[in-house]
């Protein structure tokens, strides 16, 4: 049987053939394609007509090959939306997280709506790109597309949306707008209330694993491709990523490694309390009446930021060269605070990075082997910051440490984790969120009983990289560094 996995990221979007065979799992990418943040008078903006049209165009090299599909399936990265009118036209194109319109909205929001209590309903960790503060945005600029907006649909919503015409909103993604609650598993009332949002927008809700509907008729025949159910997978990329967690052990944490860094564990149970608060944790929907216990961390995002802007200056580096480069310059030089909010979106990173360590009284990196380093060491010591408050949170030890993503390639920054926190690391599978994407596909088809024989199989079909703690004094001394320079959180 074959499944369609579209992943959508923030970099770069990809089709992803998935075949189940005796058991086993099969990858193959039918194609990539850029998605491209676009500037446009002061904003930032996703082109989604772009990325709906090479999806079409993967829909048609699926068709030329006559591969008789049992599903497809959409993630993306979260907290994102589009507005339709009341004829499902598109009002505009997506506005992006990392766009200015949300700078000073938290603390609106907060004037009018103490943090505890947001939190209380919700469970999300308090960031100013969550759904919540781009639609408060909107509203107190007064923006006329509220005038006519009838259906706000989160990115993946709207992709299904163009695939099959119904308008739903998907469970994992709801949970990380802060507008839902993942205890009532409904749309977070007082929020909307108490701040005048626009209740009439949102969707219903549905849980991973609903057939959402079946592909339209005129994309099916364009692309001559037999109809094909579209289904509600974990839509949100990190659902996805931590469904293809090929764990067996109890007491388990995941890395999902990429643009962001998102660590936590799996739990029945939302944690909502006063310390989760206090911690700035979130809880997210996932797959199989999960949740997902987390917080994000900036990530990759600061390596990618530097890349860029040494392209830009005329200094071309592939990763491989900057983790050679990292590996022989001298460890804890200098370190950052990954989260700190200088970091979210600046125009040049390396001179955001030299302002911190300025700032925090550190050496200034002066070499890109330097910059590298100083991000990794200071990604792998958050890692443990935030291990310790999952485990604080939980009550026991974790064993171990999955890291799962593009970021699980990363060998040095794996070394760097397992030293960081004192525990074994696995690493991979790679493919964790296409992986994910398939499994639920799978699951809702019947050919999987459950997510725990998904990830069985998963296990058996990809290779895991081990990682032992190797020379760990010097990251304790590091560490009390780490958090002596501030508040980590």
């Amino acid at each position: 049987m074959n499944y369609l996995a579209f992943d959508l990221g923030a970099e770069n979007g990809r089709a992803i053939l998935g075949q189940i065979e005796n058991g086993r799992l099969t990858l193959r990418e039918l194609q990539r394609f850029a998605n491209r943040m676009v500037s446009l008078h002061g904003h930032l903006y996703w082109d989604v007509l772009h990325l709906f049209a090479e999806i079409q165009h993967a829909l048609q090299l699926a068709g030329r090959e006559h591969l008789p599909l049992a599903g497809m399936g959409v993630d993306t990265w979260g907290v994102d939306f589009g507005l339709l009118d009341r004829d499902g036209t598109l009002l505009a194109n997506p506005v992006t997280y990392r766009d200015h319109r949300t700078d000073g909205m938290m603390e609106k929001v907060f004037a009018q709506m103490p943090r505890a209590e947001i939190y209380q309903h919700t469970g999300i960790q308090l960031m100013q790109i969550n759904s919540l503060f781009q639609l408060y945005a909107l509203v107190a600029a007064r923006s006329p597309l509220l005038q006519i907006a009838q259906r706000l649909l989160f990115m993946p919503d709207l992709i299904n949306f163009m695939l099959t015409g119904r308008q739903v909103s998907e469970f994992t993604f709801a949970t990380t707008s802060q507008l839902f609650n993942p205890v009532t598993r409904t749309w977070a009332d007082p929020i909307f209330a108490k701040l005048e949002l626009p209740r009439h927008l949102m969707a219903e809700i549905v849980e991973p694993g609903t057939i959402i509907g079946t592909l339209r008729q005129d994309l099916a025949n364009t692309a001559r491709l037999a109809p094909v159910p579209v289904i509600a997978v974990g839509c949100h990329d990190t659902a996805c990523a931590v469904a293809a967690v090929p764990t067996q052990r109890e007491h388990w944490a995941y890395l999902s490694s990429g643009t962001w860094s998102l660590m936590g564990v799996e739990v029945r149970e939302p944690v909502i309390n006063a310390r989760s608060l206090e911690l700035n944790f979130t809880n997210e929907g996932g797959v199989a009446g999960t949740i997902r216990l987390l917080k994000n961390i900036m990530g990759l995002w600061l390596l990618q930021e530097c890349r860029r802007q040494w392209s830009r200056d005329g200094k071309n580096f592939d990763y491989e060269q900057l983790m050679h480069l990292a590996a022989n310059v001298r460890p804890f030089r200098s370190l950052l605070h990954p989260d700190d909010p200088t970091f979210l979106h600046p125009e040049d990173m390396p001179q955001a990075i030299a302002d911190f360590c300025r700032r925090t009284k550190q050496p200034v990196p002066q070499s890109e082997g330097e910059f590298v380093r100083c991000i990794l060491e200071s990604l792998a010591l958050q890692y443990r910051r935030v291990m310790e408050m999952l485990e604080e949170l939980q009550g026991h030890q974790i064993e171990v440490l999955h890291i799962v993503g593009g970021g699980s390639q990363n060998v040095l920054l794996n070394q760097m984790a397992a030293d960081a926190i004192g525990k074994p690391v696995l690493a991979g599978p790679v493919e964790a969120t296409a992986l994910g994407n398939v499994a639920v596909q799978a699951m809702a088809m019947g050919e999987f009983r459950d997510l725990a024989e998904a990830r069985a199989a998963i296990k058996s079909s990809f290779p895991i990289q081990e990682f032992q703690p190797r020379d760990i004094e010097p990251w304790n001394a590091a560490y009390q560094h780490f958090v002596n320079l501030g508040n980590p959180r």
